[in-house]
């Protein structure tokens, strides 16, 4: 797909370019229209970033360094998400918070953590306003820095849609190469908790690789439990998870969290390990922990859908 512009007004913005060796954010401000609920803007650090207004009152932010989506907020302004106090804004290193890209590599491994993606700009693809909800495709393709790590043509789009009470994302990654590819991906979504009244529902019987105590040799077994707390440190994976969990972030909100095609879904808590914090998020992340082989031309599609009642 072609970038030519950005069909949004773009009020806040002077016509400019947004390079990195890692890839290119585009924004012009010659328009022939204007996408309702959609604009591009400089956020923190002066990065661009969209705004998503639904007329309904919710708002989104997503940066397209990372392509991280960095606020949900509903109606009556809480924001649903969580940005660590010590997130950066420079480039330096990924936006520790939101919901950041984990590809082509979930956790540790041959490449660094969780892969490149939350390091490069993503461009805008398209916008579009369906029945009065915000919609925006952002873009991210393979360039020298991501060729330094994994040296394969891809294109990933990244569809972020803003209701008055949800937000859902589809992520497709495309294999443009002329050698078939593997990834294993995941959205490292942190949301906003206090944790010691937050709950998760829905995995019971999953089986478990639990990073505690020992990340390294992660400890195999079975989640019995009807309702997850987070007592403590918390680092688990469950695969093979069912498609909708429920999240109570103990700050009196109930959030649904559905999906399409992320097969498992991780549990993370730093606990003391990020003490200025820690109180005040959990990750429940869908992921994809086996690894996704593609040939050329084939397609991955998955979707996320966060829904508060």
């Amino acid at each position: 797909m072609a970038i030519l512009s950005i069909p949004f007004s773009l009020p806040d913005l002077n016509v400019r370019r947004f390079n990195r060796s890692s890839g290119m954010a585009f924004a012009s401000a010659s328009k022939e229209r204007a996408t309702v609920g959609v604009r591009v803007t400089e956020g923190e650090g002066n990065l661009p970033k969209v705004v998503l207004s639904s007329p309904h009152g919710s708002e989104a932010e997503i940066y397209l360094f990372g392509g991280c989506v960095t606020s949900w907020k509903v109606a009556d302004g809480k924001d649903l998400l969580f940005v660590r106090p010590d997130a950066v804004f420079n480039k330096k290193k990924p936006i520790s918070g939101g919901i950041p890209h984990c590809f082509p590599q979930f956790g540790p491994g041959p490449i660094q953590q969780h892969g490149f993606a939350r390091n490069m700009d993503w461009s805008v693809a398209d916008s579009e306003n369906i029945d009065g909800n915000p919609v925006v495709t952002l873009e991210l393709k393979d360039g020298p820095y991501s060729r330094t790590m994994w040296n394969f043509s891809f294109q990933a789009l990244y569809k972020v849609t803003l209701d008055a009470k949800s937000i859902s994302t589809e992520l497709r990654i495309t294999n443009t190469d002329s050698k078939p590819f593997s990834f294993t991906t995941a959205l490292h979504t942190y949301f906003h908790a206090s944790v010691a009244f937050v709950s998760v529902r829905g995995l019971k019987g999953c089986k478990t690789l639990n990073k505690d105590p020992d990340p390294t040799n992660p400890l195999e077994g079975k989640e019995e439990r009807d309702v997850i707390t987070f007592p403590g440190f918390v680092d688990c994976v469950y695969l093979d998870a069912p498609n909708e969990l429920i999240l109570d972030n103990g700050l009196g909100d109930v959030i649904t969290i559905k999906n399409t095609n992320w097969s498992d879904a991780v549990l993370w808590n730093p606990n003391l390990q990020m003490e200025a914090s820690y109180k005040d998020f959990v990750c429940v992340e869908n992921a994809k922990i086996g690894k996704v082989q593609l040939q050329p031309e084939q397609s991955w599609t998955a979707t996320q859908h966060l829904k508060i009642a």
